[in-house]
């Protein structure tokens, strides 16, 4: 393998959970990844914002993976005051590293079937590659399939044309799916529920102690 893979793991983390960390964790051992950058963003264009501030969303993280040498924080989106667009931020990149850095970005299996719908789509494959979760009730049905055959061309089996090549590659990760999600996470917090299996106990003090998610 020629180089290694710059991989980015995107998403507001509002707050970030054992979803992320697990998910993140497999598909480094499936594709020998030596580190995944987690990338909050600041002003989500196709969601709204995100309940915990910048400084308290970077600090959540922060002491999620403070003993997980996978992980490190990439804050340049919440350095931008416009909207924060996948594609901008991946050309952004892109510059820093040079044409020939492989480059890979984490999204769930109904965000690729959205793909679509993102700020300047057609451009991503061509300054990334997709590495693809799962995510619950996304079955295709023969008519969504025929819908987004144009994804089969994409789509690579062996994980070494991730490395030679710096993107536009598609590879669906057989990772399991885990069952929490940050909005449930914060519901959870407003009810005074315990959600200790959910995220890392040192999240949830962070929680607690700044009294967020009560509003």
């Amino acid at each position: 393998m020629s180089c290694k893979i710059r991989t980015i793991f995107g998403g507001t983390f509002d707050p970030i959970h054992f979803g992320h960390l697990y998910t993140a964790k497999i598909l480094a051992t499936k594709l020998r990844l030596e580190r995944i950058f987690l990338l909050p963003n600041c002003n989500p264009p196709h969601r709204l914002l995100p309940e915990a501030n910048a400084i308290q969303r970077i600090n959540m993280i922060r002491y999620a993976i403070e003993r997980e040498p996978l992980f490190k924080i990439d804050s340049r989106e919440l350095q931008y005051e416009t909207p924060s667009w996948t594609v901008s931020t991946l050309e952004n990149i892109r510059t820093e590293f040079g044409n020939n850095q492989s480059i890979a970005f984490i999204i769930g299996y109904d965000s690729l079937l959205n793909l679509n719908k993102w700020y300047r789509w057609q451009d991503i494959l061509s300054l990334c590659h997709l590495l693809v979760c799962k995510r619950r009730y996304y079955k295709l049905s023969n008519e969504k399939k025929e819908r987004f055959f144009w994804i089969n061309k994409y789509v690579i089996q062996d994980i070494k044309n991730l490395y030679l090549k710096p993107s536009g590659y598609i590879w669906l990760a057989d990772t399991p799916f885990f069952n929490i999600s940050s909005s449930e996470i914060r519901i959870l917090f407003k009810q005074n529920k315990p959600c200790n299996n959910l995220l890392p106990q040192v999240v949830i003090d962070y929680i607690l102690k700044y009294g967020l998610y009560k509003k």
